[in-house]
């Protein structure tokens, strides 16, 4: 693991989710700070504002998925890693992620534990 401290952005429209990722992150020595978004203009306006280092995002956002803010992500190159945390675990969407920059995809109900190490591979 890097020494570099980390800025990670939370992407999740469940505050019960976004906390559960919060408290697990904040036990992690490199990691700087930690905000959250619930929506996709949220998320935007906090990758502007404070360009994180990765984005744990989900796919379900109630304006709009996801998807479209990772394939913004990827039009633009913005120099973040992003990891997929959603309920929508199938091969389509697992394909269609990987294709647009996900570094990992995740199954948000069963494999939080996971994402400490993820992290730590890609930082």
């Amino acid at each position: 693991m890097k020494t570099e401290k980390l800025e990670v952005l939370i992407v999740d429209d469940s505050a019960v989710i976004a906390d559960r990722l919060k408290d697990l992150l904040s036990e992690m020595p490199n990691i700087q700070s930690i905000q959250i978004a619930s929506n996709y203009e949220e998320a935007e306006l906090e990758m502007i504002e404070k360009r994180p280092d990765i984005i744990l995002l989900d796919i379900n956002l109630p304006d709009k998925s996801g998807i479209d803010l990772l394939r913004m992500i990827n039009t633009k190159k913005w120099p973040v890693k992003v990891i997929m945390i959603t309920n929508q675990v199938n091969d389509y969407y697992k394909s269609l992620c990987k294709s647009l920059g996900a570094t990992f995809f995740f199954d948000k109900s069963n494999e939080f534990d996971c994402i400490p190490e993820a992290i730590s591979k890609i930082a």
